[in-house]
């Protein structure tokens, strides 16, 4: 991928939910829960602090989260879908 977050922010790929039919019923995708979880494909350096210094990332490359229903930005690259975030939407790392 040819995309560097800034500062504080990482690039997610979202990972689709499972479809579930409940009584045969399959949902239309406009009826569908925004998904909450992705993997991480790239992490910027982290935010300063006040005095200049680096505060590094909690996150890393590779790993799998959990975010807030409507954080970040949508963009594509590549023909792939992609969120941008601040590492303060994240809510967890899924272990």
């Amino acid at each position: 991928m040819n995309i560097k977050p800034l500062a504080n922010r990482v690039v997610i790929e979202v990972l689709e939910q499972k479809e579930t039919k409940v009584g045969g019923i399959i949902m239309p995708d406009s009826a569908k829960e925004k998904p909450q979880e992705g993997k991480i494909v790239a992490v910027g350096i982290g935010s300063r602090a006040d005095n200049g210094d680096i505060i590094p990332m909690e996150v890393n490359v590779g790993d799998i989260v959990l975010f807030s229903k409507y954080a970040g930005n949508e963009i594509k690259v590549d023909g792939n879908e992609y969120l941008v975030m601040k590492e303060t939407d994240i809510l967890a790392i899924v272990k």
